[in-house]
């Protein structure tokens, strides 16, 4: 019998276990550290008898047919388009930036002057990056751009990372374009969607598979065993041949000892309020306020009517602690951190049947849509090596 061992279960492992059990007939463990299935993609109904995500906010999109389609074998979706909102200098915005933006923050005159610098500087298209706009030749351009960032981006890019902006890869900063119109909407995906039943029934639906076994609260790094000079894996004290994926942190695979790489975390301060809207948008950034960066209001995650009550998670960033305290939400991408990640990948790639996959396997800044492409291509690569 093909045996496989996937190490969390999230929608990465998730996707990989129901493949390799269902087209290759593996018989497929997975190592689940936590108590519940579905990674952070976890939701509960809370005591207000709204559908709450414990580990922040999730909106699937995506523009790849491939995706959606495999998505929709395991769950129905309805359409949710995702409004968000900046309040800053005492006002609310819409996020990303558009021209309401301008018209808030700028006179009539300044604000037709922006618009009408913006279309001729990026002639033919809808939005632009904050970094492109701060190197316009432009100097209205220029001007507009450093307003946005001194009072959003780089506020918030500093509470976020806990670094200076100019030590973030920019890839960063070009997740939230500038907009060049009144369109609102933070995604612009050909699908925008959300899971009848919440992510949680999403992602049981597709470990529902007799060849697939999760085992909660194991530690997976106590019972695999590298042997680096006979490229060999060990679990539980034996020689393992079947395929290993591994979808949590690489450099604690290797017990972090050339360096551990850094991550970024969360904690959520959890409110219930008596009131049947708290701020104007599902979720508000806050890029002035102290300590936190943006509030989820999950009574709009989708639309819930829970009589005069909502839902509130403020969400503070805080640094990742590898003793368990804290999760590691986010890869810390600088220049320095993705080069030794490439060095545990590389002494990764030894182990001809280990597969690190996902925002921690491959230290990416993976939305959902991309986790999902992410573990296909794992999957093809582990069929493809069969």
């Amino acid at each position: 019998m093909h045996k496989a061992i996937i190490v969390g279960c999230g929608l990465t492992g998730s996707i990989i276990a129901r493949r390799l059990a269902e087209e290759n007939h593996y018989d497929v463990t997975i190592l689940e550290r936590r108590s519940h299935i579905a990674g952070n993609l976890y939701d509960y109904t809370d005591e207000n008898g709204i559908l709450v995500q414990k580990y922040g906010p999730h909106i699937f999109h995506t523009n790849s047919e491939r995706v959606y389609e495999y998505i929709n074998r395991f769950s129905n979706w309805n359409p949710f388009k995702l409004e968000c909102m900046v309040y800053m200098n005492g006002h609310f915005t819409p996020s990303p930036f558009n021209y309401a933006t301008i018209d808030t923050f700028f006179s009539a005159e300044k604000a037709a002057q922006i618009k009408e610098h913006l279309r001729a500087a990026y002639p033919g298209r809808d939005r632009a990056t904050i970094v492109e706009m701060l190197e316009s030749s432009d100097a209205v351009v220029r001007e507009y751009a450093q307003f946005l960032f001194d009072n959003d981006y780089s506020l918030y890019t500093a509470k976020q990372w806990g670094i200076s902006p100019s030590e973030i890869d920019v890839s960063v900063l070009r997740r939230v374009p500038v907009l060049f119109s009144y369109e609102t909407g933070y995604f612009k995906a050909t699908h925008e969607l959300m899971p009848e039943g919440g992510f949680t029934s999403f992602v049981r639906s597709i470990l529902d598979h007799p060849k697939i076994h999760v085992e909660l609260e194991q530690d997976a790094q106590a019972r695999i065993r590298l042997c680096e000079e006979q490229g060999e894996i060990l679990l539980d004290g034996e020689a393992f041949h079947g395929p290993v994926v591994w979808t949590g942190m690489l450099d604690q695979l290797f017990h972090a000892d050339l360096g551990a790489l850094p991550y970024r975390s969360l904690r959520f301060e959890w409110k219930s309020c008596n009131q049947s809207s708290y701020q104007q948008a599902p979720v508000v950034a806050y890029p002035q306020e102290k300590g936190f960066t943006r509030i989820a209001e999950y009574s709009k995650l989708p639309v819930q009517h829970c009589g005069e009550r909502t839902t509130l998670a403020i969400e503070y960033p805080v640094p990742y602690q590898a003793d368990g305290s804290t999760e590691p939400y986010y890869p810390v991408l600088t220049a320095e951190s993705q080069k030794l990640y490439q060095v545990y990948r590389q002494r990764a790639s030894r182990f001809k049947n280990l597969y690190p996959c996902g925002r921690l396997g491959q230290y990416r800044y993976y939305d959902m849509d991309n986790a999902i492409d992410a573990a296909l291509e794992v999957s093809d690569a582990i069929f493809s090596a069969i």
